[in-house]
């Protein structure tokens, strides 16, 4: 009887490290943040077009993972009350409390330190620099913007425009005019996507008390306006890689294109501000930024 119960116990103890691994695994939002790694790896190879060694790369990918993970990790450690009012969020490791409030604010800080450590030794400080940066203004800023002001939207931008700047500065060494112009792009296309998102799940944030502009404003028409403006401001943003020498006349055609297209959902959305034309503005904004990436680096590659 004793031999059968020892038998069972180590596949449940198993099961339960597991779960835990998995909870950790979690913290990092790891969807999210490929595409920071998508808009890392573009930015290296816009900067440096006749390559850059491969251990570069890797150790750019790896800090840049480390410090967004641990970012990720420490917002929720911070947000873990607003979190556990929410539909979209209340399942997550620490408002369940599958996970301690202690254990993933050191699990973030530990990732956060570390890739910090990987970009300063293996990459170079002002990708480091960059990288905290990011780190700072998301964690120390935005997180706590986030419950006193709708303008938190706008300061959560900064962090989220900034990894291409890590990427073109492990590269380079430096952050010059060209980076700037890739982080505008990336800010400016936040507006429109992070405004979509706070549309479909307005009701969730009035319920954690965030006032973000949907629930300042319910009837929706500045939200539909904002959406709006800053799509159309995207469209001449992304097309300042052809006058900063990143790109050619084929980019400057796709970007119109994908440009066109992203201001149309976006006053479609303006002037009937329903979760399908919500949907269909946040839908695109996915496709938009991978695309207007894949284009800007291929016709850089082929300049």
């Amino acid at each position: 009887m004793t031999s059968r119960s020892s038998a069972v116990a180590p596949p449940v103890a198993a099961s339960s490290s597991h779960a835990r691994s998995a909870d950790y695994v979690t913290l990092t939002k790891p969807r999210l943040n490929l595409l920071v790694l998508i808009t890392t790896l573009g930015g290296i190879y816009l900067a440096a077009p006749d390559g850059v060694p491969l251990v570069l790369v890797a150790h750019t990918m790896l800090g840049t993972a480390l410090v967004a993970g641990g970012a990720a990790a420490l917002n929720q450690a911070w947000e873990r009350e607003t979190d556990s009012r929410m539909r979209r969020t209340s399942t997550r490791p620490i408002p369940t409390g599958r996970l301690g409030v202690g254990e993933g604010t050191v699990f973030g800080a530990g990732l956060a330190a570390v890739g910090l450590a990987e970009l300063a030794l293996a990459v170079n400080a002002m990708a480091a620099v960059v990288a905290l940066a990011t780190l700072l203004s998301y964690v120390a800023l935005y997180t706590p913007l986030k419950r006193r002001t709708s303008l938190a939207t706008l300061v959560g931008g900064i962090p989220g425009a900034l990894p291409p700047v890590i990427g073109w500065a492990a590269a380079t060494g430096q952050v010059t005019l060209p980076a700037l112009v890739l982080f505008g792009i990336v800010f400016f296309w936040q507006m429109p996507h992070f405004l979509a998102i706070a549309w479909l799940y307005r009701d969730d944030y009035a319920e954690a008390g965030i006032p973000l502009l949907p629930v300042l404003e319910p009837d929706g028409r500045r939200t539909g306006r904002q959406a709006l403006v800053y799509a159309a401001g995207l469209w001449p943003v992304s097309l300042l890689p052809v006058f900063v020498g990143l790109a050619g006349a084929t980019y400057g055609a796709v970007a119109t294109v994908l440009g066109f297209a992203f201001i149309a959902l976006a006053a479609a959305f303006a002037g009937d501000r329903s979760a399908q034309t919500a949907r269909r503005l946040f839908l695109f904004s996915i496709a938009y930024l991978p695309l207007l990436w894949g284009a800007l680096v291929a016709d850089r590659l082929w300049l």
